[in-house]
């Protein structure tokens, strides 16, 4: 069913009951007014009567009772009309009038004479009874035409009123046809912004949460290029160094076998380092979930981070986890967390010297936890600090992928963190805020 059917359908039936009410309490209305003025013209009619007995001689005499002709009276049309003495002496009567139409008290009777029912005034005046009546069935007659006559215009209006509604609900959907067409007319790559000119302010936010959504669309996309294009890039140096030390190997005995055996399987374990990080920026930046549902400190997390640290190089690490920090709940996946100072701590260690130690200081600091990595390295140069975040940047000092600190980014963009870099004489130091839970 479409949404216009559906809203005319919705807004007629409410419309339709609407009229209906109105309608009805109109003609029980109009039905209550009718009647009162029928009754009305029997008590005008019978004073009017009155007034002419009072007026009119009469035509003969017998004993104290005075007789009248009927054309006399001019009783109105439809009407039966009896002129009796208090005794019960018929003086005068209308033609339609019946010997049952006498009523010995006044006022308003419904009477059944003849198997007919009558609607009867009964008034007394100067020693006579004076008695108007009409049918029921013809009051009953009366008042149908009029209903009927008052209803056609209504029922005119009613289907007037409904045609004009289906064509007003068209009209006020036109701006949603507007946005369909030019959905419709979008090619199936396209993840430009939607322009649709004049919609309704009710209708803007639907626009804007449909560009929202083809802007993250299209930063899907683009950062799947961009990853397919660097992986193809940075993987095709690692497959060509092992194909060319196996090639060599092959070649060749003795140690000089040995030793491309050995470039070969260290270039492996480069091809398995890079992917396993092409991996884990790919999940991050999507929209895979890493919560364990179990919380951890940041104890927890710099600990571990500290034994995943590039073997053999762990117990380079110095840590200091002050036992206030290291129970502060962190409200970040463990998975991101350890794997955001881990890569903090195997980029820091693979730009010191063999020799030179790396700190890991851990701190509360406004309702974040603060994890401080420092090395003994040559530092980065100031122009080179916004490019660390950057895919597969290295400087000429680097021996990495180029992807620890991207990921460290992209962790710190999903979780709400903060990254900052301080590059000294003395080394680089990198500091990495997660948010804690709220007390």
């Amino acid at each position: 069913m479409s949404l216009r059917l559906r809203l005319s359908l919705i807004l007629g039936l409410a419309f339709l009951l609407v009229w209906c009410l109105a309608a009805a309490w109109m003609f029980r209305d109009l039905r209550h007014q009718m009647m009162f003025s029928l009754d009305q013209r029997l008590v005008a009619s019978a004073r009017m009567v009155a007034g002419l007995v009072d007026q009119l001689p009469p035509l003969a005499s017998q004993g104290e009772a005075r007789r009248f002709s009927a054309d006399q009276l001019s009783i109105p049309d439809g009407m039966a009309c009896q002129v009796s003495s208090l005794r019960g002496e018929i003086l005068a009567r209308s033609h339609g009038a019946t010997d049952q139409l006498d009523d010995q008290s006044s006022g308003f009777h419904d009477q059944l004479i003849d198997g007919g029912r009558w609607r009867s005034f009964t008034l007394m005046h100067d020693g006579v009874r004076i008695t108007t009546a009409d049918r029921h069935e013809e009051r009953e007659s009366l008042n149908y035409s009029i209903l009927l006559a008052a209803s056609v215009p209504v029922l005119v209006a009613l289907l007037g009123s409904l045609a004009v509604l289906w064509l007003c609900v068209g009209v006020g959907l036109a701006p949603l046809n507007r946005i369909r067409d030019a959905l419709a007319r979008r090619s199936a790559d396209s993840v430009e912004p939607l322009q649709v000119q004049a919609l309704p302010r009710e209708l803007q936010p639907l626009l804007d949460s449909q560009n929202q959504l083809f802007q993250r669309i299209g930063q899907t996309l683009e950062r799947e290029r961009r990853l397919t294009g660097d992986a193809a890039h940075e993987l095709r140096s690692p497959l060509t160094a092992i194909k060319t030390h196996l090639q060599v190997a092959r070649m060749t005995d003795g140690g000089a076998r040995e030793t491309a055996l050995a470039h070969a399987e260290a270039g492996a374990d480069r091809l398995h380092r890079t992917l396993e990080q092409l991996l884990l920026l790919a999940r991050v930046e999507g929209s895979l979930s890493f919560d364990d549902g179990c919380a951890c400190t940041a104890g927890q997390v710099a600990q571990t981070a500290v034994q995943d640290a590039s073997a053999g190089d762990r117990q380079r690490i110095v840590l200091e986890l002050p036992p206030a920090a290291a129970e502060a709940r962190l409200q970040v996946p463990s998975a991101l967390a350890v794997a955001a100072v881990r890569n903090l701590l195997d980029n820091a260690l693979r730009h010191s010297p063999a020799t030179a130690q790396v700190q890991l200081s851990v701190s509360v600091v406004a309702g974040q936890a603060s994890f401080l990595v420092r090395d003994h390295g040559p530092g980065i140069a100031a122009a080179d600090l916004p490019n660390l975040t950057q895919r597969f940047w290295r400087s000429r000092h680097s021996v990495g992928c180029g992807l620890g600190l991207a990921i460290v980014h992209a962790i710190v963009l999903r979780c709400g963190g903060g990254l900052g870099f301080d590059s000294r004489d003395d080394g680089l130091r990198v500091r990495l805020a997660l948010p804690l839970h709220a007390l």
